[in-house]
């Protein structure tokens, strides 16, 4: 059985395209999510932001690379893996890394028109052409 993270954030850098040897598309990009509070004691407005990894592979890649751009606002679901070093000044790093199952796109585009699109179907495989002509954008 697998756990699932899901995540809702802003597109912090557009998506890099490649392809591996074997010709499967992949694709990477980053995702910022943010917490917003006030803290007790001095009423103060905190936030803290998380930076995720995202690697989207075969169809969803394709999908992603051409309809995602920094900024977007994105709902990914995926399996997520931590990673911690030490990196060559001392201090120590991590990193979130999310490998996506599925992608949302959210929030509005350009012209105004609310918009989602999800990579995979019911079945659980990546849209066909004629699917991508219905994408109302």
């Amino acid at each position: 059985m697998y756990q699932y993270t899901v995540i809702v954030g802003n597109v912090g850098r557009d998506p890099e395209m490649r392809y591996t040897t074997g010709g499967r598309a992949v694709c990477d990009f980053s995702v910022a999510v943010s917490r917003r509070w006030t803290d007790r004691n001095s009423s103060e407005q905190k936030e803290k932001t998380t930076w995720f990894r995202v690697t989207c592979w075969d169809k969803l890649a394709e999908t992603v690379n051409q309809y995602v751009t920094k900024g977007r606002q994105v709902l990914v679901t995926g399996e997520v893996d931590a990673s911690a070093w030490v990196g060559q000044d001392g201090e120590a790093r991590a990193t979130l890394e999310l490998t996506a199952r599925d992608v949302k796109f959210l929030g509005r585009r350009e012209g105004g028109d609310e918009y989602g699109y999800s990579g995979q179907d019911s079945s659980g495989h990546g849209p066909s052409t004629a699917d991508l002509q219905d994408i109302p954008f």
